[in-house]
């Protein structure tokens, strides 16, 4: 039986790996970050790193004067300098250029490319806009106040009212609240109607029946039938199917329809007038004007931190007394401080680029509206500005685009292509604009079905599956035909 040998050998080859440091970390971060996110990583950065400075706002102030001096790799508009991201990870990388770094194109402050965006005079007065709005809770309190109920009463109304939700529904069952707040379940069980005498009506309702029950005796009418079909065909009324209801009860259609109509203007959340509106302000990442026949792009700096290292540190750089451990402190501070500055610098100018070369693939859009919005995939845009997919992926998440048609977040004009019977494509935000108004413009007596919209689309040259349209119907938050049905 042969022996096997065993040995060592020693071969040499060239292999190509990436190194992922903190510096270039820090890049892709900052890119993908959203505009009030890449603010707060700004002045976190500022308040961590002594060595950077904010540049004041004084038109008198020295440093205003260097920083219109600056040279021009300070640009943000492409034709500076390429301060891209290889070049700053082999800086960081080479040890030899460690203690090479140019350190006065970085002493200058950072500036925005242009003047863009809108004037002072159009900034948003809070003060009209803010209020302070009576809580659900407090308008419930100030009802049981009023109530003259006594001390055991008023306490255990108190802990009912402080169970309700932002809808105006108590969740948490009888049995629960009773244990945990050290009362008797059937002490709170004979407050409850007190509460539900309350405003608004159907307050402390343990479901949607019960809910709906509570209006119903608020009417002050005659509402046998309308509580009797609460009681009994809730589901179908959700359905729609008056002609079931109307079967059931032995009612004229007619009469099931109008006594439905009372219960849809009733309210199935009576805590949510209370509930201030959830208000999103979006700030644009960059605007597109029109200017003559051409569109020009603009970044959005209005607000953002505008940087510079500082003179003081660099000084201390060169100051017999400063001593080694101290330097060694300066020179990674200022490392730090001037690869924050180029990533911000790269940051921006991406969104630049990436914006240009969709305004350039979307010229349509910009020109005639959502409907003419070309499909579209990340690769177009890396292709045509040379950067990879990833990165244009991150660069067009949660940043927002200024233009004359609203405020779109980037990665809306990405689109698939649905096809045509012409041999062509035809973006996937077009095919939802065709359906909205498709359904806009039906009989809703008699609404369209998925499978009728596919029939008008195939007339207009669109080829598209049933199961596409309804899918395109559900994002765009169109019920079936079924539930989009009126009868009043």
């Amino acid at each position: 039986m042969a022996q096997g040998k065993f040995g060592l050998n020693i071969s040499q080859g060239q292999f190509q790996t990436l190194r992922m440091t903190p510096q270039l970390q820090q890049a892709i971060k900052l890119l993908q970050l959203s505009r009030m996110e890449f603010e707060t990583a700004i002045r976190k950065e500022l308040e961590e790193n002594p060595t950077l400075e904010e540049l004041g706002e004084s038109p008198d102030a020295p440093d205003e004067k260097v920083a219109k001096e600056s040279d021009n790799t300070q640009s943000l508009d492409g034709t500076a300098q390429d301060t891209n991201f290889e070049t700053s990870v082999e800086a960081s990388q080479d040890p030899t250029k460690q203690d090479e770094f140019d350190w006065e194109n970085y002493f200058e402050p950072s500036k925005p490319t242009r003047d863009f965006g809108p004037g002072s005079d159009e900034i948003m007065n809070y003060e009209n806009v803010i209020s302070t709005t009576e809580s659900l809770y407090d308008h419930l309190v100030w009802q049981m106040n009023l109530s003259g109920f006594n001390d055991e009463e008023y306490r255990l109304v108190h802990i009912l009212i402080s169970y309700i939700d932002d809808d105006g529904y108590i969740k948490t069952p009888l049995a629960q609240i009773a244990q945990d707040e050290g009362v008797g379940e059937q002490d709170l069980e004979e407050m409850l109607p007190f509460l539900h005498e309350f405003d608004p009506a159907g307050i402390g309702a343990r479901d949607l029946k019960e809910c709906l029950l509570i209006q119903a005796e608020h009417i002050g009418e005659d509402t046998h039938d309308l509580v009797y079909l609460i009681n009994n065909h809730l589901k179908e009324l959700e359905k729609k199917n008056y002609e079931a209801i109307a079967k059931a009860m032995n009612k004229d259609l007619e009469e099931v329809i109008q006594i439905s109509r009372i219960i849809y203007e009733l309210e199935p959340k009576p805590g949510r007038a209370f509930v201030p509106a959830d208000t999103q302000y979006i700030t644009p990442d960059v605007y597109v004007y029109k200017v003559g026949e051409e569109y020009v792009v603009s970044l959005n700096e209005d607000g953002l931190p505008r940087l510079r290292v500082s003179n003081f540190y660099r000084n201390s750089l060169k100051a017999s007394g400063t001593s080694k451990e101290a330097q060694e402190y300066i020179k990674d501070k200022l490392k730090a401080a001037m690869f924050l500055i180029k990533s911000i610098h790269q940051r921006q100018r991406t969104i630049y680029r990436v914006t240009e070369s969709i305004v350039k693939h979307q010229r349509d859009f910009f020109e005639l509206g959502s409907e003419y919005i070309k499909p579209m995939i990340l690769r177009d845009i890396a292709n045509d500005i040379g950067i990879h997919e990833s990165t244009v992926s991150r660069v067009t998440s949660n940043k927002y685009v200024h233009t004359a048609r609203g405020i779109f977040e980037l990665k809306y004009f990405f689109n698939s292509g649905i096809n045509t019977t012409s041999g062509g494509t035809l973006a996937s935000e077009s095919v939802k604009q065709k359906i909205k108004e498709i359904v806009v413009k039906e009989d809703v007596t008699n609404p369209i079905s998925d499978q009728k919209i596919v029939e008008i689309l195939r007339k207009d040259g669109i080829d598209i599956a049933r199961r596409t349209v309804a899918k395109y119907r559900d994002m765009l938050g169109i019920l079936p035909s079924s539930k989009r049905k009126k009868y009043f």
